[in-house]
């Protein structure tokens, strides 16, 4: 396994996360296998005017999920005459202006249907929205990308604002080879796992796949990030804090090469088609199995075997990965083995 190192660039930065206002942070250099990354530029959030007990996260409200809320049914539509405005606004922070475009507004009844759901009765989208509800209460959910909070209301006769506090900032992910060599974006992918095991010991995933800088909304929290350099073994993971009102960008660097194999007849020579290829640890452990002239793959620093087997005869050679160093790795018909006598059996 790779080394996990992250990189700040000491830099201003920018962060616009649909709100139309732009926040500066600086960042600077830290590193160490797994660790905690924050980037300051809001400070510390104030807490809550209106009461901490009326807001929630998603882990504090058992919510069903986007497909699971029950649709509104016949008679119990609180969007009826006598209705009351509403007007729902959602803040990064205490202190930060309303979230300007971006959220998804959702109302529930608060007491399950009979199919054991909460009934769905309203929803807006964008940035401040303004609903008409019949009087009573509700639970309305606010979601910014993956950032959210839940929040019970109780609607009376008069108009009435309510303010949502995301406590959520930003996450930009990145990644560079050894001496800041930039990796192609399309060999490069980001997943982002809560920071603590569930009951069964594994990290609940909550992203998969994101992409070189995209700019992820998320609550604030420490999260487990596996950064992925092609699809072998070059993996990296890091434990990355987001701040609220605030953009983190982390940067790991990936101590990984691009090799590949081709078994040739003499040095410099010609890939020799159909063969199949086995790329081992110094340990034994198989890491990638392939056909073809050419075995292309992203290498963890290490050492290794490439076997190739071609017209039933075994080849074999041991080479070393160096980070950043990409290079083609050639078997020759010399480097032909005896039966049984290497890493693969022919029978």
């Amino acid at each position: 396994m790779s080394h996990c190192n992250v990189q700040w660039l000491k830099r201003p930065v920018s962060l616009e996360i649909a709100t139309g206002l732009s926040f500066k942070a600086t960042m600077w250099v830290t590193a160490g296998r797994f660790f905690t990354i924050i980037a300051p530029i809001l400070g510390l959030l104030l807490a809550p005017a209106y009461g901490e007990e009326d807001i929630f996260t998603l882990d504090d409200l058992r919510l069903p999920g986007i497909s699971d809320y029950a649709v509104p049914q016949a008679g119990q539509n609180p969007l009826a005459a006598h209705a009351t405005q509403i007007t729902l606004a959602a803040h990064l922070t205490q202190d930060a202006p309303a979230i300007r475009d971006g959220l998804v507004w959702r109302v529930f009844l608060p007491e399950e249907g009979e199919d054991g759901k909460l009934p769905l009765v309203a929803t807006a989208e964008g940035g401040t929205s303004t609903l008409r509800l019949a009087p009573g209460s509700y639970l309305v959910h606010a979601a910014f990308g993956r950032a959210g909070a839940t929040k019970r209301i109780t609607v009376g006769n008069e108009p009435k604002y309510e303010q949502f506090v995301l406590d959520a900032g930003g996450l930009k992910l990145d990644a560079v080879l050894s001496g800041g060599v930039r990796i192609p974006p399309d060999r490069l992918s980001f997943s982002i796992y809560e920071a603590e095991p569930d009951a069964t010991g594994e990290r609940p995933l909550i992203i998969p796949d994101v992409r070189p800088n995209a700019v992820v909304r998320l609550n604030a929290g420490t999260y487990h990030v596996v950064s992925t350099y092609g699809s072998v073994n070059a993996v990296i993971r890091a434990d990355i804090r987001v701040e609220a009102g605030e953009l983190t960008e982390a940067t790991v660097e990936h101590r990984a090469a691009q090799l590949t194999m081709k078994l040739v007849r003499e040095p410099g020579g010609e890939a020799i088609a159909d063969t199949a290829w086995s790329i081992f640890t110094e340990t034994g452990d198989i890491v990638r199995e392939t056909v073809g002239a050419y075995a292309a793959m992203v290498l963890a620093e290490g050492e290794y075997t490439a076997v190739a087997k071609n017209r039933d005869r075994i080849y074999q050679r041991d080479f070393i990965v160096v980070p950043g160093r990409n290079q083609d790795v050639e078997v020759l018909l010399t480097d032909l083995i005896e039966p049984r006598t290497g890493l693969i059996d022919t029978q």
